[in-house]
């Protein structure tokens, strides 16, 4: 049968939040009326993320383990995307800053003609639970980068909770170039480009202080990869041919 959602789980060095987040899915999963599937995929762990993983498999036959020497995020994301199977594909940060249940706001019957949508932080309706000030406001200056550079318009692109139609996720995800943390500007400037629609989702989202960016480190490079989305852009690399 094929799976109505996939859900897909990059994990890097998770082996403490991974039990939780498995009993969580779980548990969403049951209470569906549709099939899932959940792709998890470890990349470049220096702990027990990958052993642990298999051993929730042998239990969850729902469960699909991918292993990739190399990290990234963006590698992660991008290889869990084009293994899964469902109509729908939505890609969710392993500390589940947003509550698992508000997955079916992303997709049908709650969102109807899905075609692309991000839970977004900033949209009206939105929540934000105990994060420090200098967190947010340095999200907002990368977002306002964002948009003058990629994508106009959009209020949080680096939201953690991204879904796609199964159809559309196989055409973008083999153009993704970036394997770091600004690959999800990257492949919402190609769907934009290809004319798919972007939905923002407002979501109640809860500050994680073991949030693996840290935005003064990172912010260079994420800065130099928007100037090279930018740059693929303009030379028409993401268009159809």
């Amino acid at each position: 049968m094929v799976p109505f959602l996939s859900i897909i789980l990059p994990a890097h060095n998770e082996e403490q939040r991974l039990p939780r987040t498995l009993q969580e899915v779980n548990g969403f999963i049951k209470s569906q009326s549709y099939p899932v599937e959940v792709v998890l995929v470890e990349n470049g762990s220096r702990d027990r993320t990958l052993a642990l993983a298999q051993e929730y498999a042998v239990r969850m036959p729902f469960l699909k383990v991918i292993h990739e020497e190399q990290s990234g995020k963006g590698l992660a994301v991008r290889t869990g995307i084009l293994a899964a199977k469902g109509e729908y594909r939505i890609f969710c940060d392993v500390d589940f800053s947003m509550p698992v249940t508000e997955i079916n706001r992303f997709i049908p019957p709650v969102l109807p003609d899905c075609q692309v949508a991000i839970g977004s932080r900033e949209a009206p309706g939105a929540v934000r639970y105990n994060e420090p000030y200098y967190r947010h406001l340095s999200g907002r200056i990368f977002n306002t980068l964002v948009r003058w550079l990629a994508l106009p318009g959009l209020q949080d692109t680096q939201c953690g909770f991204k879904c796609f139609r199964g159809d559309i996720a196989e055409e973008i995800f083999p153009l993704q170039t970036n394997t770091g943390w600004a690959f999800d500007v990257e492949v919402l400037f190609v769907a934009r480009q290809r004319g798919y629609h972007i939905v923002e989702v407002p979501i109640p989202w809860y500050f994680n202080p073991e949030s693996k960016v840290r935005m003064l480190r990172d912010s260079w490079r994420m800065l130099r990869d928007l100037i090279l989305i930018r740059r693929n852009g303009l030379q028409g690399k993401y268009r159809r041919r």
